[in-house]
């Protein structure tokens, strides 16, 4: 048997495994490192975060990301060359961040690695009838296992799609496997470049489990930003936009996309949220000239507007708990926003659960890594869309 054959079945037979997950989302700004001791699997899960830390990227590496980023026309080569590139950066952050929390490699078990989305194009999205579903994440994770001496698990979405999926949302298995609770209905509200939810109903009905994309979480407005101010990569405080107020128009005119009229549950991603989409906007409204404070201070309520309709339109449940997660929960207005729009619904930060809530995303993927060796579908349904009972991840070895 492979020396790394026969590790991994021990691995798998551990009582606990320590995982390091690794996440870099659509903002770019930085790869999200939660070292994790986890046990168990399926709705028996239990996972403490030893560790995290967000590494940010430089901006040479920022900018070769987005020079492929989200593009239909782009350089192969420059394509190619990144998905090794990716993978030895990361490699190289893993090893000096275990250096620096004093943790040595062969420590830890497995790495989860969700990669670099590049593009992300469902059929709703590219309406070829021909062609189905499609995403695309880069970083090549032979390039981390050989680099790193540590198993890992990446490219998670592809069977996702392959068994009919969307290939996102995957936080339905995370969410419902770690925080389902049979004494409240709960809503666990990310808020990423993308904003996303999973509905937890106290049942734990699987099939009443709902998780979908609901649009621009933090893009819209940090895009912006970056166009219009140097050096500033996002609306910290929401400084800029509490200085501006809600222009109808505008607002009107940005809810005004396919994207809101389509069915649930859908997935998106900044091929649709992006610079064009919000210029769009401002021809439509005849609004070219609005101030830099009331175009921010619209982004922010028209974020909380598509978020709160789609939770509206999803969960009927009037006794219901919203726990944020993602950047997003860092925006106090934005925060503000989705509270008066859903006044009836308590809206916290996962912290309360015990859920770092920038730690969140990664810890997810640690979630996905441990089922891919140590899961079962004994409990699943295939009456679910976004929840198929697979194995999803692939497994790279270090020799």
């Amino acid at each position: 048997m492979n020396n790394n054959i026969q590790k991994l079945h021990q691995i798998t037979n551990k009582s606990e495994r320590i995982i390091l997950g690794l996440m870099s989302g659509t903002s770019l700004d930085g790869l999200d490192l939660a070292l994790c001791k986890i046990a168990e699997s399926g709705i028996n899960t239990k996972v403490e975060l030893i560790n995290f830390e967000t590494i940010a990227f430089d901006d040479d590496f920022k900018k070769d990301i987005q020079s492929i980023f989200c593009k239909e026309e782009i350089s192969l080569e420059k394509l190619c060359l990144m998905n090794a590139h990716i993978g030895l950066v990361h490699s190289q952050i893993i090893n000096e961040t275990l250096a620096k929390w004093n943790i040595k490699n062969g420590d830890v078990d497995l790495i989860a690695s969700h990669g670099q989305t590049i593009y992300h194009s469902p059929k709703s999205k590219h309406q070829q009838q021909k062609f189905g579903n499609a995403t695309l994440q880069i970083g090549d994770a032979d390039h981390i296992a050989f680099n790193t001496n540590i198993i890992t698990i990446n490219d998670f979405r592809q069977k996702h799609i392959a068994a009919g999926g969307d290939g996102a949302p995957l936080a339905i298995y995370g969410d419902y496997f770690l925080l389902s609770n049979k004494e409240e209905n709960r809503i666990l509200l990310n808020i990423g470049g993308i904003a996303n939810f999973t509905f937890l109903p106290s049942s734990l009905n699987i099939d009443e489990v709902i998780c979908t994309d609901v649009g621009a979480g933090n893009t819209l407005m940090d895009i912006y930003i970056q166009s219009h101010f140097s050096r500033k990569f996002y609306d910290k405080n929401a400084a800029i936009a509490l200085q501006g107020n809600v222009n109808d128009d505008l607002l009107k005119a940005l809810s005004n996309h396919e994207f809101f009229k389509q069915p649930f549950p859908k997935t998106t991603g900044q091929e649709i949220f992006n610079l064009q989409f919000i210029e769009k906007a401002l021809e439509a409204s005849n609004t070219i000239d609005i101030s830099v404070y009331d175009l921010m201070a619209t982004l922010n309520y028209f974020t909380a507007f598509i978020i709160t309709d789609s939770i509206r339109k999803n969960v009927q449940e009037k006794e219901c708990s919203i726990y944020v997660s993602g950047g997003g929960v860092n925006n106090p207005l934005l925060m503000q926003n989705i509270q008066q729009l859903l006044p009836n619904y308590k809206t916290e930060s996962t912290n309360v659960l015990g859920i770092n809530p920038d730690a969140k995303e990664a810890i997810l993927f640690v979630v996905l890594a441990n089922e891919c060796i140590c899961g079962n579908d004994d409990f699943y349904t295939q009456s679910n869309k976004n929840f198929p009972p697979i194995t999803m991840g692939k497994i790279s070895l270090p020799r």
